[in-house]
């Protein structure tokens, strides 16, 4: 096996991509990561540098295993917070950043992060590429590789091959086999149903109403009032938006059979809008904004349509992002997510594992602790 490095997706055919990528998640699809470098969302001057590698077999003919990669001069839009293990760097006199990353950027989802070909032993796979990134970070002097979010095999195999794992807590949403929204609410307890209900009620009584388009029929008006209220979610905390309007735009060209775009409108006008991406069977809930407040205006369109989508097409799962503990009591059950580290120094890595020996016991804490909030009647299990 021989590793290379590629400055840019357009390097890789997209089809040799997704044919080894397959259709279950929609943030490793050539057309995905290729718009966030074209629209320039990512590149040197945001700090990721993309760095993608491939595995070829010996005569360079066949592609073995591919990977996502950059190099980062900081830690923004990454949702696994690793700022005080760089202010720690720093303190001593070292430097933390460029580190390698291998993510999704900008999205918390979890899902495989190493495409590998099915021909192949993964561990070994994932044995070159780890050992490149060793080689390559001593090289070049950068501090660390990251993965973040990779999925649970993956998991298993880098903490095999050494790497230190963290954990963390996300809200999602499992559909067992619910024939309505109606029906879905039968599993709750009597008081929380009457909450979701008065809720709904609420927005029916603001005559608000919802559509639902598919990303290939937006037009360019309609992402562009989208693209408003997204950046202005961002600009209400005091920071800029961390994609443009060119990487909605093309995503909906290249691959909009895998976008939804939600839009609340009340009085023929757009209040509110939320944008999310269909793997195979995961809707994935990632952007909304809104023109103004009103009561369950954020549930109504953010999770309840999304629920409503994921009944009506048979999606297994709703995944709605990181954070959120307001969705603990609208059914979002908590899952454990995780990330995968290497750290190049000995001495920080002893105090970094550490430090995740602590952090773990009480993330573990706090999912036990949200599960107990769940508003669904005793007899009804939890997914794993």
């Amino acid at each position: 096996m021989k590793v290379k490095q590629i400055q840019s997706m357009s390097q890789v055919d997209a089809a040799i991509w997704n044919h080894l990528a397959g259709e279950l998640s929609p943030f490793m699809r050539h057309e995905f990561l290729f718009s966030l470098e074209q629209s320039g969302s990512i590149g040197n001057k945001t700090g990721w540098q993309s760095a993608h590698l491939v595995v070829l077999d010996e005569s360079e003919q066949e592609y073995l295993a591919l990977m996502p990669l950059y190099l980062k001069g900081h830690s923004w839009g990454e949702y696994v917070f690793d700022h005080q293990w760089a202010q720690a760097y720093q303190q001593h006199g070292m430097a933390y950043y460029p580190k390698w990353l291998t993510a999704i950027p900008f999205t918390p989802c979890h899902g495989n992060r190493m495409i590998i070909a099915p021909s192949c032993n993964a561990i070994e796979v994932m044995q070159v590429l780890l050992t490149f990134i060793q080689s390559a970070s001593k090289n070049q002097n950068i501090s660390s590789w990251h993965c973040l979010f990779p999925s649970q095999v993956e998991v298993e195999s880098l903490q095999e091959l050494g790497l230190s794992i963290r954990e963390q807590v996300q809200f999602h949403w499992f559909n067992r086999n619910y024939g309505s929204f109606e029906d879905y609410l039968s599993s709750f307890s009597s008081s929380k149903r009457k909450m979701l209900k008065r809720e709904r009620r609420r927005i029916q009584e603001d005559g608000i109403q919802f559509v639902k388009i598919m990303g290939k029929d937006v037009s360019d008006e309609q992402w562009q009032v989208f693209y408003a209220f997204y950046a202005m979610t961002y600009v209400k905390k005091g920071s800029l938006p961390y994609l443009n309007l060119a990487f909605f735009q093309q995503i909906a060209q290249t691959m909009g059979e895998n976008v939804l775009l939600v839009f609340a409108v009340k009085k023929d006008e757009y209040i509110a809008a939320a944008l999310s991406f269909i793997g195979q069977d995961t809707l994935y809930g990632r952007y909304w904004g809104c023109l103004e407040e009103y009561s369950g205006l954020h549930f109504e369109t953010c999770y309840y349509q999304g629920i409503d989508y994921c009944i009506e097409q048979g999606l297994k799962r709703f995944d709605s992002g990181a954070q959120g503990e307001h969705k603990i009591s609208r059914g979002f059950e908590p899952i454990t997510t995780y990330s995968a580290h290497w750290i190049q120094d000995e001495n920080f890595n002893t105090a970094i594992n550490h430090f995740l020996v602590r952090e773990t016991e009480s993330i573990r804490h706090y999912k036990m602790d949200a599960a107990s909030y769940l508003p669904f009647k005793k007899k009804d299990s939890l997914n794993d």
